[in-house]
């Protein structure tokens, strides 16, 4: 079983930054990447980013966060971060790390996923 637990979440003004990290135990030898979602209010769970454990470390992100966020890791700690720069209110909601086994896994996908976090609430004010 993979274990996952997020944190930095908060609440910021809108144009500045947060950084939030999961930290993953468990049986994390069989992870292959892993991902963050977010989920506002009265809207699907959607995909913001993603990265691979090992071999081709791409990032993936979606259209409405790229350019302003970055996701990275830190194979040593087991941990994976996601800086967020210019906020804007749209960016409300719960934030959740997600890990999947998968090797061929579309990243984009929330289905993909195996294991979640428990989520993390980020709130910009206008």
């Amino acid at each position: 079983q993979v274990q996952l637990v997020e944190s930095g979440g908060g609440l910021v003004q809108a144009g500045g930054s947060l950084r939030l990290s999961c930290a993953a135990s468990g049986r994390t030898f069989s992870s292959f990447a892993m991902g963050w979602f977010r989920q506002a209010p009265g809207k699907e769970r959607e995909f913001v980013a993603a990265i691979r454990w090992s071999g081709g470390s791409n990032t993936y992100y979606s259209d409405s966060v790229k350019g302003r966020f970055t996701i990275s890791r830190d194979n040593a700690k087991n941990t994976v971060d996601l800086q967020m720069n210019s906020l804007k209110p749209e960016d409300t909601a719960v934030y959740y790390c997600a890990e999947t086994p998968r090797y061929y896994a579309d990243l984009r996908i929330r289905n993909e996923y195996e294991y979640w976090g428990q989520g993390t609430q980020v709130t910009v004010s206008s």
